[in-house]
């Protein structure tokens, strides 16, 4: 059963859908040795650290057609051979969370010419990804689909809602059945969000 929830255009309403999209993952890198800074090991990687290897974005097999979701490093050093599957709708972009929303923005003058984003979690504690959904949606206008993949959890989905998020693929040992219910754990939030103002703005103290 597909893992993937998505919410209907029309009304908002979550729904599990199949994926139309193939992700492409770069082959494994050898064996990547403990980072540290300041005597802590560091879980998550830096802005500005290496994503992938040029050898992984070279070894990396691309999907010869259908629709493809292809990391930003894979993009940026292969796009002569995607352009005209980036014309024709059938390629769409992951950025990881330590990757940035200018960087997407320097590859792309229109965001929106991208049917789909989809924003890479390694482990469900990097909040990384709320912040680039927000960025996304408020400072740059993105308006397709944005998606949360990786580490993505049942009790993180209604805040990636809130953060602009409109599907989510859950991780692969979870249930979809049992995460869709959490996108209405709360009623009426306090803070605000992408797509509403702060509670204490909506009341009527008259």
């Amino acid at each position: 059963m597909s893992n993937l929830i998505q919410l209907n255009a029309a009304n908002g309403v979550a729904e599990i859908v199949q994926d139309a999209w193939t992700r492409v993952i770069p082959p494994a890198a050898g064996e990547e040795s403990v980072r540290k800074q300041a005597g802590k090991v560091v879980l998550f990687k830096l802005t500005g650290e290496q994503t992938y290897t040029p050898e992984q974005v070279a070894n990396t097999t691309i999907p010869a057609s259908g629709k493809i979701l292809v990391p930003l490093t894979v993009w940026q050093a292969r796009k002569a051979e995607l352009q005209t599957r980036m014309q024709a709708g059938e390629v769409g972009i992951v950025l990881a969370t330590h990757e940035t929303a200018e960087a997407l923005k320097a590859e792309f003058n229109d965001l929106n010419s991208l049917p789909i984003i989809a924003i890479y979690v390694e482990r469900f504690a990097d909040g990384r990804i709320f912040t680039l959904g927000n960025w996304l949606r408020t400072r740059y206008g993105y308006t397709n689909e944005l998606r949360a993949i990786g580490d993505v959890l049942r009790d993180q989905l209604f805040f990636h809602k809130r953060a602009g998020f409109n599907s989510f693929l859950i991780r692969a040992d979870r249930s979809a059945q049992d995460a869709i219910a959490s996108l209405n754990d709360f009623s009426q939030p306090y803070q605000g969000a992408v797509n509403d103002v702060p509670v204490w703005r909506r009341m009527n103290r008259a």
